[in-house]
């Protein structure tokens, strides 16, 4: 999937805005392989719970406490947990 165009990616983009299921289960994997966070963004934003799950593991990977809050502050229990996780590997660091 990473061979994608610019215009591929265009035509995934304009399919999963008009509804297209597929498209958007596309565009979230090849934002996760690519770590977009941006574009997992827009899609989580957009209603795709795969786009938050993928966000929550991209962030607890690079560390991105910021990311991970944001999403918690709006209900997300995984990331309240990546939160939890990273703090107490923190807390080990220190000891």
């Amino acid at each position: 999937m990473d061979d994608m165009t610019e215009p591929d990616v265009s035509d995934l983009r304009r399919r999963a805005a008009n509804g297209d299921r597929e498209a958007v289960d596309e565009l979230v994997q090849l934002a996760g392989e690519r770590g977009d966070m941006v574009e997992l963004r827009r899609l989580a934003d957009s209603g795709s719970s795969d786009a938050v799950d993928e966000l929550v593991q991209l962030a607890g990977e690079r560390g991105d406490t910021t990311e991970l809050r944001r999403l918690a502050d709006r209900g997300n229990r995984d990331a309240a947990d990546m939160l939890a996780e990273l703090a107490d590997e923190a807390g080990d660091d220190h000891e």
